[in-house]
């Protein structure tokens, strides 16, 4: 739903890793250990928490990103890439004398991806960078795995203000009191595998959400979604779309998802206006650049079937 003309923007607070992100484009994966030539290139800023931030602000809501970089000249470029892009990022820690994240990704003509990257152990976990309550606007954290302590002081700033607080469990998290502590937890199909030894989605699911508390769902690619409502397992359908790149795309749905809650979308319709804004994005190369606008989102919810 949009926001009525004048009225203040709603806005997300996404929490986590920012990286810096070479793209290498091949037709086949590499199976063996010697050189290979990829056929398009681009150096793109990623990460997360980064990408749900970048998709919260092309769909119209005020975006915050709270996360750790080092102050090196890739620390300068993700925070440049994400500014131009409309991210306050005002929260984010500059560590002397860390290097900031980098990866490096290989994309298939299928569009899947084989990911390298490399944090800096040296980060610190405990930093004072996260307010007690929400900013003005923001009505939805959006926080990743990869810093735990942040994630946590978030959903407890997020519950302290009303608001929502959404995880994207892509990797099966080290403390359940990550998942306890969100309002809405939106697994990687891997991960919830990984969680409940159930190669079953829905299965895994409604074992999960038998004694859970918050809303949880697991996206399953082209597959769809799987959620819980009301005691039950619901599947909301993929929006059917020539993938050209997958990066990035479970990040657009978790920022669009935290982004339509925040804007008081009931769950289910949250959830097919992100599988809408994912869908977009596989059809485009460059990770998060390919991330949709507004009118986009809302055109092919339209026409979908």
């Amino acid at each position: 739903m949009q926001e009525r003309t004048g009225a203040p923007r709603r806005g997300v607070l996404c929490v986590g890793i920012a990286t810096l992100d070479h793209v290498f484009a091949v037709d086949a994966m590499p199976r063996t250990a010697e050189k290979h030539r990829a056929h398009d290139l681009a150096t793109v800023g990623g990460g997360i928490a980064a990408n749900a931030a970048v998709a919260v602000a092309r769909l119209g809501g005020r975006s915050v990103l709270a996360t750790r970089l080092g102050d090196d000249p890739t620390g300068d470029a993700i925070i440049a890439a994400l500014e131009r892009d409309g991210v306050d990022c005002s929260l984010a820690f500059r560590g002397a004398g860390l290097r900031s994240p980098l990866s490096a990704v290989i994309v298939d003509a299928a569009g899947e991806r084989l990911v390298l990257s490399y944090s800096d152990p040296r980060m610190p976990a405990a930093l004072d960078v996260i307010p007690s309550k929400l900013p003005i606007g923001m009505q939805a954290v959006m926080a990743d795995t990869r810093w735990e302590e942040g994630a946590l002081a978030a959903f407890a700033a997020a519950r302290a203000s009303g608001g929502h607080g959404v995880l994207d469990a892509d990797r099966a998290p080290k403390a359940k009191r990550l998942l306890n502590a969100a309002t809405h937890v939106a697994f990687a199909a891997q991960a919830l595998r990984e969680m409940t030894g159930r190669h079953d989605l829905q299965t895994g699911l409604a074992e999960l959400a038998r004694s859970a508390s918050n809303w949880l769902a697991v996206t399953d690619g082209p597959r769809g979604v799987y959620f819980s409502e009301n005691g039950a397992i619901v599947h909301e359908p993929a929006i059917p779309v020539r993938a050209v790149d997958t990066l990035g795309a479970g990040d657009v749905f978790h920022g669009a998802l935290a982004l339509a809650l925040a804007e008081g979308m009931p769950e289910r319709r949250a959830v097919r206006f992100a599988a809408a804004a994912a869908a977009l994005k596989c059809t485009r190369f460059g990770g998060r650049e390919g991330a949709p606008s507004r009118p986009e989102v809302e055109a092919m919810l339209a026409t979908a079937p």
